[in-house]
C-alpha cells in the first residue's frame, strides 16, 4: 500500500511563499492532487497533476499563485505557493487520484496525514 507523507508547511506572512512536498513510499503511476481544509470548512480541491507531469488543473482561487509539479524519480509531488493570503490558511493534504485530473474528493483513494499552513496578515 502506497503511503504519502507531506512536509514543508509552516507559518508565513501574507505575500510570502512556501513549497510543500509529498513523498510517496512507492511508485506514483497516478495523477496526484493537493487538497486543503480550513477549520470549520469542508476539504477542498487545490490542484492536480497527471502522472507524466504534462497536464495540470487547479482551483480558481489559487490560479496564478500556486503551481503543482512532480519528480517521479524522487516519488515526490510539490506545491509551490506564492503570494499567500490569510484565506490560504489550512491543513494541506496530498492524495492519489484514481480518476485522472478529477477535482472530486471521492476520486482519491490514498491520503497523506496533512501539513499545516498558516498565513498571517
Amino acid at each position: 500500500q502506497v503511503q504519502l507523507v507531506e512536509s514543508g508547511g509552516g507559518s508565513v506572512q501574507a505575500g510570502g511563499s512556501l513549497r510543500l512536498s509529498c513523498e510517496a513510499s512507492g511508485g506514483m503511476f497516478y495523477a496526484m492532487g493537493w487538497f486543503r481544509q480550513a477549520p470549520g470548512k469542508e476539504r477542498e480541491f487545490v490542484a492536480v497533476i497527471n502522472w507524466t507531469g504534462s497536464n495540470t488543473n487547479c482551483a480558481d482561487s489559487v490560479k496564478g499563485r500556486f503551481t503543482i509539479s512532480r519528480d517521479n524519480g524522487k516519488n515526490t509531488v510539490y506545491l509551490q505557493m506564492n503570494s499567500l493570503k490569510p484565506e490560504d490558511t489550512a491543513v494541506y493534504y496530498c492524495a492519489r487520484s484514481m480518476r485522472g485530473l478529477s477535482a472530486e474528493i471521492d476520486a482519491y483513494n490514498v491520503w497523506g496525514q496533512g501539513t499545516q499552513v498558516t498565513v498571517s496578515s
